[in-house]
């Protein structure tokens, strides 16, 4: 029950099957059950690594299930760190580790961190500050309009980790590299390239996540309200709640529909790709207030607290929504693509 209607296929299918019947079983699962029990950290590694050669939709798709586990930010960094190496370096060496989960990791782009290093010449220097997914992570993938550069000994990058409000936990990353101190993988006009690329596969992603999430409060919220009596009668047979029911459910839509585009704007990376992706941060970061807040009114005070999902729930879809881009920016941005 992820919310968006992407492109199906028999093997998108077999991975939201999977997630949900781990789900089922494990309602919080962790990296080793995400990488031993289904396989995802091979999710989008190449089948010539031992992964399963996935892009951006079936990243959408895991997204969206992992969403109300709460389980999708570390793994969605790995994801799209493996992605990007496979692009540019099909037959790395690294990569049937990492498909296998035996190594993990983090991608550093500027849509993965609040402040970015400095990459100049293969060198880089400077800080990257709450680095989703880096704080486990063995490896770091730096992707910065001046270079792409692979960090193989996570010894050589000192880190401090915070957690969040939401109970993610990233990293601080402080770096003071020389040419060859890690790998460059590209650079030059497809540096820039594929690090707006891969910036906004994260952020497709992440719409996915809140899809997801969104469509979980809803279903709570539908449920609760037929659960719960008030002066005598069910709280769902209330206008006021009931109409707000419907708010919700259509904001959820709206953010669902301009989601879909997004992921498959990235996935067919063409030049429509800039303007999806920043219409559905701007879509979807309005609906995580209509849809959240609107749950934790028909749920009360209750809402809140630690013994409901929901909680926790809203505030990973605040934070999403808040690490989506200044709204600003994204309307400059799709004014600008559209033109």
């Amino acid at each position: 029950m992820s919310g968006l209607d992407l492109p199906q296929s028999v093997e998108r299918e077999m991975i939201a099957g999977s997630i949900s019947r781990l789900l089922a079983d494990t309602p919080r699962p962790g990296w080793r059950d995400l990488a031993d029990a289904i396989g995802l950290a091979g999710l989008t590694a190449p089948e010539a690594a031992g992964g399963f050669g996935g892009g951006p939709i079936e990243i959408a798709v895991a997204m969206a299930e992992l969403g109300p586990a709460l389980a999708g930010a570390d793994w969605l960094s790995h994801a799209a760190a493996t992605l990007l190496i496979a692009r540019l370096a099909p037959d790395h060496a690294v990569l049937p580790d990492l498909a296998g989960g035996m190594r993990r990791a983090a991608i550093v782009c500027s849509a993965s961190c609040t402040a970015m290093p400095v990459v100049e010449g293969g060198a880089v220097h400077g800080s990257a500050l709450l680095v989703a997914g880096a704080a486990e992570a063995d490896m770091v993938l730096i992707a910065d309009a001046g270079g792409i550069v692979l960090v193989a000994d996570h010894a050589k990058v000192e880190q401090r980790h915070r957690i969040m409000h939401d109970g993610s936990v990233t990293a601080d990353l402080g770096f003071a590299l020389r040419a060859g101190d890690g790998e460059s993988l590209a650079d030059g006009i497809d540096a820039r390239r594929q690090a707006e690329w891969i910036a906004d596969l994260i952020l497709a992603a992440r719409c996915a996540e809140v899809a997801g999430l969104m469509q979980r409060m809803v279903a709570d919220s539908a449920d609760y309200m037929g659960q719960r009596r008030q002066f005598g009668a069910q709280i769902g047979s209330f206008q006021a709640l009931r109409h707000r029911a419907a708010d919700m459910q259509l904001a959820l839509m709206k953010a669902a529909a301009l989601t879909e585009l997004a992921v498959i704007a990235v996935d067919r990376d063409g030049i429509d790709r800039a303007r999806a992706v920043s219409a559905a941060c701007v879509e979807v970061a309005d609906a995580v207030r209509i849809v959240g807040e609107g749950a934790v009114q028909i749920h009360g005070a209750m809402g809140l607290t630690e013994e409901l999902s929901l909680g926790a729930q809203f505030k990973r879809a605040l934070s999403i929504a808040a690490n989506l881009g200044s709204r600003a920016g994204h309307l400059a941005r799709y004014a600008e693509a559209a033109a």
